[in-house]
C-alpha cells in the first residue's frame, strides 16, 4: 500500500471517483462532521408501548413526594423557628453575636424537626400508595385514600387508639379533599367518568 494519501490534503468528503462512492446517495451531507444529515430526523423522545401510560407511576413520584415534602418541611420549619427565637430572644434581652447564634439554633432545630416530621409522613404515603398499586393492580383516587388513612393510623399508632383514630380520620380527609379538588379540576369528564366507575 502507497502513503500518497499522506502528502494530499485533508478531505472531509467523499472521494470524486467512479463507482458507489461517486454515487450522490451516498456521499455524507455534511462534509464538516462527515454524517449524512438524513439520519437525524425529528422522532419522538419517548416511546411507549401500546395502551401504555404516558404518566409517571407511583414509584417514580415517590421520590419527588418525599423530597419535596423535607423541603416545604424545612422551610415551614424555619420560618416557625425563627418567630419563636425572635420572641424568645427578646424576652430574654439578648443582643448581637448572642442574639444571631440563638435565632439561628431555633431556625435549625425547628427547621430540622418538621422536615423530618414531613419527610417521614410522605414516605409512609408513598409505600401505602406503592403497595395498594402492586396489591390492586391499578393505580386510581381509591388508592389515594386509602393510603392516606392507613398513614394517618400508622403515624399515630403509638400515642394512643384514640390518637390513632383521629390521625387516621385527618389522613382520610385530607387526602378525600386532594381527590375532590382533582376531579374538580378535571372537568366533567373525570367526574363523569368516575361516576360510571365506582356507582
Amino acid at each position: 500500500m502507497s502513503d500518497d494519501f499522506l502528502s494530499k490534503p485533508l478531505s472531509f468528503g467523499a472521494p470524486q471517483s467512479s463507482g458507489i462512492a461517486a454515487s450522490p446517495q451516498l456521499q455524507p451531507l455534511s462534509p464538516y462532521l462527515n454524517y449524512d444529515t438524513r439520519y437525524l430526523q425529528t422522532q419522538p423522545e419517548f416511546i411507549f408501548p401500546e395502551g401504555a401510560s404516558k404518566q409517571r407511576g407511583r414509584f417514580e413520584l415517590a421520590f419527588s413526594q418525599i423530597g419535596s415534602s423535607a423541603m416545604i418541611g424545612a422551610c415551614i420549619g424555619g420560618a416557625g423557628g425563627l418567630y419563636n427565637g425572635m420572641n424568645a430572644t427578646r424576652l430574654a434581652n439578648q443582643t448581637g453575636k448572642l442574639r444571631r447564634t440563638q435565632l439561628l439554633n431555633h431556625v435549625m432545630k425547628q427547621g430540622a424537626a418538621t422536615a423530618n416530621t414531613f419527610g417521614t409522613i410522605a414516605v409512609m404515603y408513598s409505600a401505602f400508595g406503592v403497595l395498594l398499586q402492586y396489591a390492586r393492580g391499578e393505580d386510581d383516587e381509591i388508592n389515594t385514600i386509602a393510603a392516606g388513612g392507613a398513614t394517618g393510623l400508622l403515624y399515630k399508632s403509638t400515642a394512643g387508639l384514640r390518637k390513632c383514630a383521629i390521625g387516621g380520620g385527618i389522613g382520610l380527609a385530607l387526602t378525600s379533599m386532594y381527590v375532590l379538588w382533582s376531579v374538580a379540576g378535571g372537568g366533567s369528564k373525570k367526574l363523569s367518568d368516575l361516576k360510571s366507575q365506582y356507582l
